[in-house]
């Protein structure tokens, strides 16, 4: 199975003690978000988790003590994106990040960290010229630590629309001017972009629009097959393997304007005083109301099936 960490919050930049201390228990519990009494748990054990997810803006909390997930393979997202203070008030510098990056890339290999760019949205400020500049400047320096990206337009979201008012949504010309350009920097960087959600009419070389955490690219990073069962994908027109998070919304810190997991800063402020780095639930503690079930998990690898071999 596939434990995924980044779907709903940012644990490694906010609550990796917590999570650490996870790991060491054995176990860790995740409170479904429109069922709130209902709780799985699941056991955090190699030979049943088959890759921990993570995504970030911040992986630098993890990485002196990363030894401590030896046992487990892992893929990474590492967020980069070219905003200021006033979009994303809580990001280290972008200087920084790329610095975390590289040498998380070193500790767990470049075949299982991913470079987001996303999302991408046009303003006065960040022009489609300026994303060109700053994607080409990026992609420069972190050529060699990764060998793909992700890339996505901004999604307005009622949230987003909320908290982040002066948005817009990209148009076709913009994104094919991007993507154009981007394809050409990804190709002289030896990356791969995976699409996000995005009019397939935009791949092209060095671009596809086949998922950023499909079972491809999964496989490529384990070097093995998986035997995904089949189930309900979480939208239509995604790939990725998501589910199985043991993150919770209203609980990231970062501030980004754009965020879809937020409602609003004050219910963050609220949520993360219940934050508790011993208790076996992200948020809070488990209650007499509460009902918790044991998650069906099992190893998806296939040991019989070498995925370089069927290349």
């Amino acid at each position: 199975m596939i434990l995924n960490t980044g779907s709903r919050t940012d644990i490694p930049a906010y609550y990796s003690d917590w999570f650490y201390n996870r790991v060491k228990e054995g176990y860790v519990l995740s409170r479904n978000p429109y069922y709130p009494t209902q709780i799985t748990k699941y056991l955090l054990k190699p030979e049943v988790i088959d890759v921990i997810v993570f995504c970030t803006k911040n992986p630098s909390p993890m990485l002196d003590r990363i030894a401590l997930l030896s046992a487990f393979d892992m893929f990474w997202f590492v967020t980069i994106t070219p905003y200021g203070k006033e979009i994303e008030p809580h990001v280290p510098p972008k200087e920084l990040v790329v610095g975390y990056f590289q040498k998380l890339s070193e500790l767990i290999g470049k075949e299982r960290i991913s470079w987001r760019y996303d999302p991408v949205f046009v303003t006065d400020r960040y022009s489609v010229d300026y994303h060109i500049e700053q994607f080409g400047q990026m992609a420069k320096a972190l050529s060699g630590y990764t060998d793909q990206c992700v890339v996505s337009f901004i999604d307005l979201y009622e949230k987003t629309l909320r908290n982040f008012s002066q948005v817009h949504c990209v148009t076709a010309k913009e994104q094919e001017k991007m993507i154009a350009a981007f394809s050409e920097i990804a190709k002289e960087n030896e990356l791969q972009i995976h699409l996000c959600c995005e009019n397939a009419g935009l791949v092209r070389e060095n671009v596809d629009a086949d998922g950023c955490m499909s079972q491809a690219v999964l496989e490529k990073a384990l070097g093995c097959r998986l035997n995904v069962p089949q189930r309900k994908t979480a939208r239509k027109e995604c790939s990725c393997l998501l589910g199985a998070d043991i993150g919770a919304y209203n609980t990231c810190g970062h501030g980004c304007l754009y965020c879809y997991a937020n409602y609003d800063i004050e219910t963050v402020i609220k949520n993360r005083k219940l934050h508790n780095v011993s208790s076996p639930l992200l948020i809070g503690e488990v209650s007499e109301n509460d009902v918790i079930k044991q998650a069906d998990q099992r190893s998806w690898k296939n040991a019989q099936l070498d995925f370089f071999d069927l290349l």
